[in-house]
């Protein structure tokens, strides 16, 4: 797979669980809602912009990725509430007219809330989504006590008719050819083998759910190497960057952001990944979402040069 190098990638991170407007990162290439947005529109915008973007139990993320002569914007993931994400990207001075795919990580609610939002907002016949044929099944979960909860469901594919859903299983290369996702992550990892208490509706009936819908989103930035944006990692976040280093043929891994998965499980899985990431040596690492913050202030001690602490609001420019 050709996956062509960029010369800069911006990232704007538009929902997520924490939000921290004061704290400034140590990296550079962190800027904090109130920094980018003042330098970029201005004091008076600044002043007059009183509404402040929120957390919610969700993520989303705005990707735009640049290349000698063209320029693309990837919405991953919409959030978990109905309008969350247009708001926030409202409060950001985002107008998401600008976006030319999106990519929808996995089914489950917390990832595809807004879509129906975000669709009408962009404003685009023929928007492409890129989903997986199980995003639109019946999702659940069951507790350690068989309690089982079912999950709010995948918009009706009947009010996404203006859209294009593009249904892939394997790695598939958009914004010509600078992001690729990459389709169902084989789990190889020993301690990365996915939750059981995940169920999905299949043939009438509640079955044992691997999540093998989950995808990440990977680009290649020029001199620094991959990107991996993950939007829970279900598959695992090793075995997401694993299979992004096999599928692109490059090694070298720049940074790792997004969602961990790790808020519900044992610290030993927390210090397992961190020993393989320290391994991999991504340059900059930012978790969130459902990572959890018991395993993100590991992240914090563990990785203190490469570690961001996420909020709503932030940017992240890569370059």
């Amino acid at each position: 797979m050709a996956l062509k190098a960029a010369k800069k990638i911006e990232i704007v991170s538009l929902v997520d669980n924490n939000v921290d407007f004061l704290s400034k990162s140590v990296r550079e290439e962190a800027k904090s809602f109130r920094d980018w947005t003042r330098r970029r529109y201005g004091e008076q915008w600044a002043e007059k912009q009183r509404d402040l973007p929120v957390a919610e139990h969700g993520f989303s993320v705005l990707v735009r990725v640049f290349g000698d002569d063209e320029n693309s914007s990837i919405l991953f993931d919409t959030g978990v509430s109905s309008t969350g994400v247009v708001s926030n990207a409202e409060r950001m001075g985002i107008d998401l007219r600008e976006i030319s795919y999106v990519v929808l990580s996995h089914g489950h609610y917390d990832h595809f809330g807004g879509l129906l939002a975000v669709v009408k907002a962009a404003n685009r016949i023929g928007l492409p989504i890129i989903v997986h044929e199980d995003m639109t099944k019946r999702r659940g979960t069951i507790n350690s006590k068989g309690n089982f909860r079912e999950y709010s469901p995948f918009p009706d594919t009947k009010q996404l008719t203006l859209a294009e859903l593009i249904n892939t299983k394997k790695p598939y290369l958009i914004a010509n050819d600078f992001a690729c996702v990459t389709g169902e992550i084989p789990r190889s990892v020993y301690f990365e083998k996915g939750s059981t208490q995940n169920r999905i509706y299949n043939d009438n009936t509640w079955q044992p759910d691997t999540l093998i819908d989950e995808r990440a989103l990977v680009l290649n930035l020029k001199n620094k190497g991959l990107v991996v944006i993950s939007g829970c990692a279900h598959a695992g976040i090793i075995n997401t960057i694993f299979y992004a280093q096999k599928i692109s043929g490059i090694t070298q891994v720049h940074a790792v952001i997004g969602g961990f998965h790790l808020a519900s499980l044992p610290e030993i899985r927390t210090e397992l990944t961190i020993k393989r990431l320290k391994s991999i040596g991504p340059d900059f690492v930012a978790p969130s979402h459902c990572t959890g913050w018991r395993a993100v202030h590991t992240f914090a001690d563990a990785l203190p040069g490469a570690f961001v602490w996420n909020s709503v609001g932030n940017l992240y420019e890569l370059q």
